[in-house]
């Protein structure tokens, strides 16, 4: 393959690193591969793992794959060797894959790294949960452990540092590369992070993972009842019609985003390997998590456009104006059905709408409480929490830059760019065929483009992306002076994003023995 500027690739794709989990391997921890003697054809993506979405390949449940790509083959053991970027695709849990459709490397790879992307379960079939030893969960997480393993035993092979890689992750990608942080299974696997547009730190929402559990199994005509019986029976059912169930989980127009996410595992005492050991904010509140350089932060809208779904749907518009406090927790995502739950509903009201009936004279407030839910604040209290604890730096930016291109335009089948939306800094970082045409150096983004992944692939090799010689300094983040990098159409250093709405959240959902510092 060639980079954007045409610098050579050699890209060595579809290379499995786990046996198939299908069979009585479905609902368990992923199995290394065997090795294998002779050639192995790895010129062409493998299947995306078993999904709805048919845009970047044939999915199938045979999914678990990566792909490498280098600059330099070494032609000794002790060539140089390069920093690693380890890639987690977006998708909400349940859709998209690592496949260089997707995830290309056509712009990350004129800088001199080596860039490994993979794949790993989605939807219940990577997620599905009952806590318990039979559905314990995080199969998803698994495979990614098992792929950042495979790179430390692989990589230099391809070029590539042991030493040095770097996790990054966007949306669902972003919440992994942040657990990744806290479980005991990754550490020593990677040596710095970057989780862009979402985290684990959000407020505690959803129904109980076990309830769940329960009504796929009567989606399939399984029993409900014990988790021996429910693994047992979906382990016979088709890999499409599992997925082919998500629908049905819907509860409020297309909410919530996702059903299916990794969970607490608990200690049964039998000698597995649990990936996530408790609660994320309380391990990084213990210190219980890898300190190691981060970056982190989120596009200006997010999921602000999702206010014109609701908007452009008479009867979902008035369903939530009558019956606000059942319906927000499940599209913002907090807990359901209790007292607590009915204040965070009318003090959200109030402070986003005054009161007011949410109609098309509030879509700019309805957008931001949106994005503030689903992404923002989770964003905001990660950088809080890991750089009062950390023993090292945490960059956080948010990112303004108004491209042509963007994953929102409205009104649909315009180029009308509704805002620098949820993704759309991932445009500058790797190349999805898919959606958008390939940059030429004549297009104004390709210098943002050439500044991004310029920043990220410093990080990768100094843990700082603005290092000695760069024009602009992009200073650390902490609790006190609340730093971030504004990625606009200039770089500029600013304090205290979105501080009086972030407040508000803070002071709704408040942790123990933390409070809010305000600037000064």
């Amino acid at each position: 393959m060639k980079t954007i500027d045409g610098k050579n690739i050699f890209a060595f794709r579809g290379i499995p690193f786990a046996k198939p989990p299908v069979g009585d391997l479905r609902f368990r921890a992923p199995v290394a591969v065997d090795p294998w003697d002779g050639i192995r054809d790895a010129t062409k993506d493998g299947a995306p793992c078993a999904q709805l979405d048919q845009r970047f390949g044939p999915p199938s449940e045979d999914c678990l794959n990566l792909n490498v790509y280098t600059r330099k083959l070494p032609k000794t053991k002790r060539g140089r060797l390069r920093p690693v970027m380890v890639f987690f695709y977006p998708g909400g849990f349940f859709s998209l894959t690592g496949n260089s459709l997707f995830a290309g490397p056509q712009y990350i790879m004129d800088q001199d790294i080596v860039f490994v992307s993979g794949n790993y379960r989605l939807a219940a079939l990577g997620f599905l949960s009952m806590q318990d030893a039979n559905l314990p969960g995080n199969y998803g997480m698994k495979d990614q452990v098992l792929l950042l393993r495979w790179v430390q035993d692989n990589i230099a092979a391809f070029g590539g540092d042991p030493t040095k890689v770097t996790i990054f992750g966007y949306s669902a990608g972003s919440w992994s590369v942040l657990l990744h942080m806290m479980s005991p299974m990754s550490q020593g696997l990677f040596h710095r992070c970057i989780a862009s547009s979402a985290t684990p730190f959000t407020p505690k929402n959803g129904r109980p993972p076990a309830e769940i559990a329960r009504q796929l199994a009567g989606l399939l005509n399984c029993p409900t009842g014990s988790s021996k019986e429910i693994a047992e029976c979906l382990r016979q059912k088709k890999a499409e019609d599992i997925v082919g169930t998500l629908g049905e989980f819907r509860e409020f127009a297309w909410d919530p985003i996702s059903v299916f996410k990794p969970e607490v595992e608990p200690d049964l005492g039998d000698g597995e390997e649990r990936f996530l050991t408790d609660d994320p904010v309380k391990l990084v509140l213990d210190g219980k998590f890898a300190h190691v350089p981060l970056i982190t932060g989120h596009t200006t809208l997010e999921f602000a456009w999702k206010s014109l779904e609701i908007l452009t749907n008479t009867s979902w518009t008035q369903e939530l104006n009558d019956d606000f406090e059942r319906v927000g927790p499940i599209i913002f995502g907090y807990e359901r059905g209790t007292q607590k739950s009915r204040q965070v509903s009318r003090e959200l009201r109030k402070f986003y709408f005054n009161n007011q009936p949410i109609s098309n004279a509030t879509e700019e407030e309805l957008g931001k409480l949106y994005a503030d839910s689903i992404i923002n604040f989770g964003q905001y209290r990660a950088a809080k929490l890991i750089s009062r604890k950390s023993r090292a730096p945490v960059y956080f930016y948010k990112f303004s830059y108004p491209g042509k291109w963007s994953y929102i335009y409205w009104p649909p089948g315009t180029n009308d760019t509704y805002g620098v939306v949820h993704h759309d800094d991932l445009i500058y970082l790797i190349y999805n065929s898919v959606y958008f045409p390939m940059m030429t150096s004549q297009d104004k983004e390709y210098q943002m483009m050439k500044t991004m992944t310029k920043m990220w692939t410093d990080f990768m090799k100094e843990g700082n992306p603005t290092p000695r010689r760069s024009p602009v300094k992009w200073k650390p983040y902490t609790a006190r002076n609340l730093n971030y990098l504004d990625i606009g159409t200039t770089l500029s250093m600013k304090r205290g994003l979105y501080q009086e709405r972030m407040s508000e959240w803070e002071k709704l959902f408040p942790l123990p023995g933390i409070n809010p510092i305000k600037r000064g």
